[in-house]
């Protein structure tokens, strides 16, 4: 095949070699171009500034020649005639109607002529609003009267080549300026006035300005003067208030006058004198006047001022030296002068806010009514002297005293009951009360009670009552409760503290109580035994021989005797020793970890719990007591918190303190735990199939949970073990573990990152060693197996139908007729002692009928060889001797290779070997073995294509860029 293709390319180099061609390059003339410089048009305006309504002419000129056409564009758009442009003289004048500030803006001018533009030029134009004058009327006064004077101004203050005129009503006054001054206004200035503005140099007028009405009175301002109060009199220090007051509203300017000379320029309308003197006595009046008009006049007021303050006189009625609660009294202040007065009352200095009349009542005089009092009188801010003081004394009817003379209050019937009542003087009489209903027929000083019924049960008092002066009385005396009974009361008992159960070694008290009467003397029993134990309580400091039930008895005197009272059950129990444990699922914990510590009473609630560290009493940490229960919390660990733990309890409110409980060691490690991950095998070169487990190991502590990762992404596994059962190239990652667990806060670890790499096991190929020297003297076949890819020393083992037949290890199986008459299924696999200890079994290879195929293709061969040969002679032969023929007399043919001009022009130029060569040509028949030629495969069948089919398959497939046929060398 290679002869045959080395055969082809040189006669194609030769016909190529053969033709012949030239080609005549394109001439082209050299036009050098030519250059135009565009003239520069120059723009003018026949004014700089321009106001609304007014007309701007551009003018745009190019001087170097005529026949020019101009084109006026605004803000870079074109314009053309309308109600704002208009053009004159082949558009080189633009008139500008500048009726809108729009208009405003840069225009540019360009001309053209036969096709060419020139340069374009730019000009600015600027529209400017009208003036708009405003008028102010400069008196803050709407109405003026006749004489006052008024400014007009007509804003803003525009330059000097503006004209400001002035009219009245419609009509222009022979007034120009910016200000209108109207020195003293008469009834004729009355109308309204304006303000416009003219541009001197142009006509151009600007709108008018507003309109100011002025009014003129012809009659003066009402002027009057008040003062405030109007006394008749006024004494020394009290305050006058002069108030000048015009009916008209404006920017008055006052001025103050007493007995016709001026004595102040005030701008208020009120003139106050804070502080009377009797010199301030005389005529007072005012006068006003605003702007530069007149002085207008007011009314005149007099004032009288006295010499000195009067001082007022204090009596009282009744004038006992003493007075008794409940009785009333009168004071009365007296003024000699003036009878508009209001007063102040004081009371041993502090003023009574209550009343301010003349007479100051006391309708029921008390003990807090005592002492001086004092009067003034006041109007305005007029105060009088204090007038002399008048005591008052206020003192307690004696209160008596009742004494019950019976041996108890509580008595039973027909006993005897005697009270009586004391005052410490002789003018007093007595009336007797119970349950405070006067007892009829009783005014001595002492109540007999011969015998006790029960009727007579109630609270007894007494009253006296002077005999001198009409209704006063005494206040009520003491009350005694007297109780009387029909049958003997029974005691009641009780235990302080009430606790259930008591602790050995508490104190409680029993009391016996009797409801009713007294002088009592009290028994004791317990268990149903006397105790010998007298007085109404007793004190017991408990032990466990105390537990039983208590009972007591009353009696007063020989005959009197209560009952037993009901029997109360002691409880007496040894305190209980607390159990601790804890709550946290471990005791060894790490810096940042919390732990929580239980402690426990059994039976009973109510505890308060002491913690011990190391036999010390500890504080730290967070405290909750939930009565039966202590929990000692510690949020985040640290080394300071190791040590041995213990408790005690206290029954909150008693004096009941436990023993302490077993100690608990609590371990605080320093550091985090250490997290390894362990990989097995520790290989970190493996492949696919491997079997491959991790382990996350934690050197200390337990109730740990186990998180894991992959290349940083979390995936889902059970426990510390994390297992590949068969292993492929996406388990190829970094892996780590982390442990977590948690209390009341969370902990968490990680270990170290352990790299795993998962590559492809290589792959076991088997290979036909038979050689084509071999293939006609032996009928066996030569199997080889070789792991692809790998350059490691590898043992073998070859399986027949997936059997192995292998006696040794070599990479060679040798396979003949006899031992394999079946053409059975081959696999190999490669072995070793080091990763990978072992490779993929190879594809299976199947044995065929070796000696007919050895043969076809020896035939086959031979045929296409001699073939080949006779061609090449033939040519070579036909090169030599063909006779040569003469130029003129040479026939034309057919040319059978195009010219490279004639294939550039084409895109459909064939290649002449696609005509001559076939598919034989093209793939001869393969040989049996590898490309080195030492080794045979399967039999390929030799496909025969004809040249019509070639043909066409070589025009239907890929192509070069000239159509698929190949390039002559000739040109």
């Amino acid at each position: 095949m290679l002869f045959l293709q080395v055969f082809t390319l040189i006669y194609l180099t030769s016909v190529c070699a053969a033709q012949d061609g030239t080609a005549t390059p394109d001439e082209t003339t050299y036009v050098p171009p030519t250059t135009y410089d565009p003239p520069l048009p120059s723009v003018t305006s026949d004014r700089s500034d321009v106001y609304k309504n007014e007309n701007v002419v551009l003018k745009c000129r190019i001087s170097s020649s005529s026949g020019w056409t101009f084109i006026w564009e605004k803000d870079g758009q074109q314009l053309s005639q309308n109600a704002d442009f208009s053009f004159q003289d082949q558009n080189s004048v633009l008139t500008i109607t500048a009726i809108r500030r729009e208009l405003s803006g840069s225009y540019t001018c360009r001309g053209e002529k036969q096709g060419k533009s020139s340069k374009t030029s730019k000009i600015d134009v600027k529209v400017e609003e009208l003036p708009a004058p405003f008028l102010i009327r400069q008196t803050a006064w709407a109405d003026l009267f006749v004489g006052e004077a008024v400014t007009f101004k007509c804003e803003p203050n525009l330059p000097t080549e503006w004209t400001i005129t002035w009219y009245k009503n419609g009509q222009l006054l022979d007034k120009e300026g910016p200000s209108l001054d109207i020195e003293s206004v008469t009834e004729n200035d009355q109308g309204d006035y304006n303000c416009l503005a003219k541009l001197k140099s142009r006509n151009v007028n600007s709108a008018p300005s507003n309109k100011t009405n002025l009014r003129v009175k012809s009659n003066n301002p009402k002027l009057t003067l008040s003062r405030s109060p109007d006394f008749d009199t006024f004494y020394p220090e009290e305050s006058i208030n002069f108030k000048c007051n015009v009916d008209v509203t404006s920017e008055w300017k006052y001025q103050w006058f007493k007995d016709g000379k001026k004595i102040t320029d005030d701008s208020s309308n009120r003139h106050t004198i804070a502080s009377l003197k009797p010199l301030d006595k005389g005529q007072y009046h005012c006068k006003v006047q605003r702007g530069r008009g007149p002085l207008y006049e007011s009314n005149k007021e007099s004032v009288q001022v006295a010499d000195n303050k009067p001082k007022p006189v204090l009596t009282r009625h009744p004038i006992f030296p003493t007075m008794y609660p409940g009785e009333s009294i009168n004071f009365t202040c007296t003024v000699d002068m003036y009878s508009r007065w209001e007063y102040e009352w004081y009371h041993d200095r502090v003023k009574n806010p209550s009343f301010s009349n003349k007479i100051f009542p006391v309708g029921s005089v008390s003990h807090r009514d005592s002492g001086d009092y004092h009067c003034l009188a006041k109007r305005g801010q007029l105060r009088t002297d204090q007038s002399d003081a008048v005591f008052l004394q206020v003192s307690d009817t004696p209160t008596p005293i009742l004494k019950l003379l019976s041996p108890w209050s509580d008595v039973f019937e027909n006993e005897v009951l005697n009270f009586s009542c004391e005052v410490s003087s002789s003018e007093w009489t007595f009336t007797w009360h119970k349950d405070q209903t006067l007892i009829p027929n009783e005014n001595g000083s002492v109540l007999k009670i011969t015998a006790a019924k029960v009727s007579d049960k109630g609270r007894y008092s007494c009253k006296a009552h002077h005999s001198q002066r009409k209704g006063v009385s005494s206040a009520t005396s003491n009350t005694s409760s007297v109780s009387v009974y029909d049958k003997l009361p029974t005691p009641t008992l009780s235990t302080e503290p009430s606790f259930t159960p008591m602790y050995v070694g508490e104190t409680v008290k029993l009391k016996c109580t009797v409801d009713v009467s007294s002088g009592w003397s009290y028994h004791w029993y317990k268990d149903g035994s006397n105790l010998n134990k007298s007085g109404k309580e007793l004190s017991i400091v408990l032990n466990l021989s105390d537990n039983g039930r208590y009972s007591c008895e009353a009696r007063r005197g020989d005959k009197t005797s209560t009952g037993r009272s009901t029997e109360k059950q002691l409880d007496v129990r040894e305190i209980p020793v607390p159990r601790l444990s804890h709550k946290t699922p471990w005791l060894d914990v790490f810096q940042t970890e919390s732990v929580q510590l239980s402690c426990r009473m059994e039976g009973s609630s109510g505890w308060t719990f002491v913690w011990y560290k190391d036999s010390k009493e500890y504080h730290g940490g967070t405290v909750t007591n939930s009565g039966a229960e202590g929990i000692l919390s510690i949020s985040q660990a640290s080394p300071s918190h190791r040590g041995q733990y213990s408790c005690s309890g206290r029954l909150t409110g008693r004096s009941v303190n436990s023993t302490r409980s077993s100690a608990l060691e609590l371990h605080v490690y320093d550091g985090k735990p250490t997290v390894t991950l362990l990989q097995s095998p520790p290989d970190k070169l493996m492949h696919t199939s491997d079997s491959i487990s991790f382990t996350c190991y934690v050197n200390v502590s337990s109730g740990w949970k186990y998180t894991w990762y992959k290349d940083n992404k979390q995936f889902k596994t059970s426990g510390n073990i994390h297992e590949i059962a068969s292993a492929t190239t996406s388990n190829s990652g970094s892996y780590k573990c982390q442990i977590e667990r948690k209390t009341t806060t969370t902990f968490s670890s990680n270990s170290g990152d352990v790299k795993l790499t998962i590559e492809e096991r290589p792959k076991a190929n088997i290979v036909l060693l038979t050689t084509w020297s071999e293939v006609f003297s032996t009928d066996s076949l030569k199997l080889q197996c070789e792991v692809m890819g790998s350059s490691d020393l590898w043992d073998y083992t070859w399986y027949k139908e997936g059997i192995n037949v292998s006696q040794s290890l070599l990479s060679t199986h040798k396979v003949t007729p006899n031992n394999d008459p079946e053409q059975s299924s081959y696999t190999c696999e490669g072995i070793r002692t080091e990763r990978p200890m072992f490779s993929q079994r190879s594809d299976s290879y199947r044995t065929k009928n070796l000696l007919l195929k050895r043969r076809i293709l020896l035939s086959i061969s031979g045929c296409l060889f001699f073939g080949i040969i006779a061609v090449f002679i033939g040519c070579v032969a036909l090169r030599i001797f063909r006779k040569p023929v003469a130029a003129d007399d040479k026939p034309e043919e057919a040319t059978l290779f195009l010219t490279m001009a004639e294939l550039k022009d084409r895109n459909d130029a064939p290649c002449p070997l696609v005509e001559y060569i076939t598919d034989t040509d093209v793939n001869p028949p393969a040989k049996e073995g590898e490309e080195n030629g030492t080794s045979c495969s399967e039999t390929t069948s030799l496909p025969i294509t004809s040249p019509d089919e070639q043909a066409a398959t070589t025009n239907g497939k890929e192509t070069t860029e000239n159509g698929g046929g190949m390039v002559s060398f000739l040109q």
